[in-house]
């Protein structure tokens, strides 16, 4: 099935409003696949062969993000943005799912705000989560307590997925 380019357009213009300028060419190469719900016709997924890189939330109009999609968001964009990094001693827990919480946050970036879309990585900046954010980029840095990000998949969450 082919993808109208105005869809493509969309999903490309949404992820530059909510990630900055060149995330959705980035994120979505012209080679992607969209599917719409069967009911109201609007885009709810976005496939690059067949992985998923991101869902269209239907209550708020914007992005979430996938792992996949997530590394390629880090992969592809510099400086990177919409990141949130833990120091090791949390990579375990959080690549599992867990919330990330404000006293392992090394970095942040300094533009997000609560709710906001995130990427969770590493020293290394290697991706270990999506979720989303709890506090601001400059009260993860500051907090020493509290739920800076609330988890939605971590890596070997979704390796253990893929398996079964």
């Amino acid at each position: 099935m082919s993808t109208p380019k105005d869809s493509v357009e969309k999903v490309r213009r949404i992820a530059d409003y909510q990630f900055g300028l060149g995330a959705g060419k980035a994120l979505f190469p012209d080679r992607i696949r969209i599917t719409h719900s069967k009911r109201t016709g609007k885009v709810r997924y976005v496939y690059e062969g067949g992985e998923l890189l991101a869902a269209l939330k239907p209550l708020d109009g914007y992005l979430s993000l996938t792992i996949a999609g997530a590394k390629r968001l880090v992969e592809k964009l510099s400086p990177p943005r919409y990141f949130v990094m833990v120091s090791d001693a949390a990579v375990p827990f959080v690549a599992k799912g867990g919330n990330v919480f404000a006293k392992y946050v090394l970095d942040a970036d300094a533009s997000i705000r609560p709710r906001d879309e995130v990427v969770v990585v590493d020293s290394e900046f290697k991706v270990i989560a999506v979720g989303r954010a709890v506090l601001s980029g400059v009260e993860m840095k500051k907090f020493r307590f509290g739920v800076a990000v609330e988890t939605r998949s971590g890596v070997l969450k979704e390796k253990l997925k893929n398996i079964r």
